[in-house]
């Protein structure tokens, strides 16, 4: 009898500890979340600063592209609408300086139906970066430049200049602080420790892309008059988030 009850006791304990491992293995998880501050480990905040500015530069790219059987003959007539193009935009106070030629190229064109494929002709692109500081000018470049002869207009990328960049990420970076040292004091006073001094500060940033517009459908290209474009510049955002750490006492 004693040992009947032994081994029903024993037979027990084996069947919970079983139902337990299928609980634990199957069963639905618990929400549980432990945060441990152990005395001497550095106590660490994040804080997230955001500022928004508007941009003042715009970029533009635009180019000319033609083909024909004279290679010097394109040649001329990609020469002479960029010269039309940039005489246009000196007319609008930009400067030459910022009118950048960033790509020129020649492809031959070849007969894929002769069994010789033998080159027909000749394509040749150029394209152009046009830097605009002045924001009022950017309609008016879009117009002129494609009313010139530009029948490849890509888009623009509107940007922030590098003084008011730095002037915005410092600012975006003083909240961040301010936000987590605030942080910081009530977790303290609630937790009931105290904190010393800040034993180190990293930063992460948001990657700042120039923010692109495109123009396909913006405005026209080639044998048409261009309409304006009517582009606005809206606003760019910086984020700055900084960890501080701090010494418990």
């Amino acid at each position: 009898m004693e040992r009947g009850r032994i081994l029903n006791f024993t037979g027990s304990i084996l069947v919970f500890f079983l139902l337990l491992f299928l609980y634990s293995k199957f069963g639905p998880s618990l929400p549980i979340s432990v945060l441990t501050q152990t005395k001497g480990d550095p106590m660490m905040v994040t804080g997230t600063g955001k500022v928004t500015v508007i941009p003042d530069i715009a970029k533009i790219t635009a180019g000319v592209e033609k083909n024909g059987t004279n290679i010097k003959q394109v040649q001329n007539e990609v020469n002479q609408i960029s010269k039309t193009i940039t005489d246009e935009l000196k007319k609008l106070k930009i400067d030459e300086k910022n009118i950048k030629t960033i790509s020129y190229n020649i492809y031959p064109e070849y007969d894929y139906n002769s069994p010789t494929r033998g080159v027909t002709g000749y394509r040749i692109s150029t394209s152009y970066e046009i830097k605009i500081t002045d924001f009022e000018k950017v309609n008016d470049a879009l117009v002129v430049v494609t009313n010139a002869g530009a029948n490849t207009v890509g888009g623009i990328n509107l940007e922030v200049n590098e003084e008011t960049k730095k002037l915005k990420l410092q600012e975006a970076r003083e909240i961040a602080a301010e936000e987590a040292k605030e942080k910081a004091g009530s977790l303290a006073k609630a937790s009931g420790i105290s904190l010393g001094k800040i034993i180190n500060v990293s930063e992460s940033r948001g990657v700042d892309y120039p923010r692109p517009i495109f123009l396909e459908k913006a405005i026209g290209a080639g044998s048409e008059p261009a309409v304006d474009a009517n582009i606005q510049p809206g606003e760019t955002e910086f984020e700055v988030t900084l960890t501080l750490s701090y010494e418990v006492r």
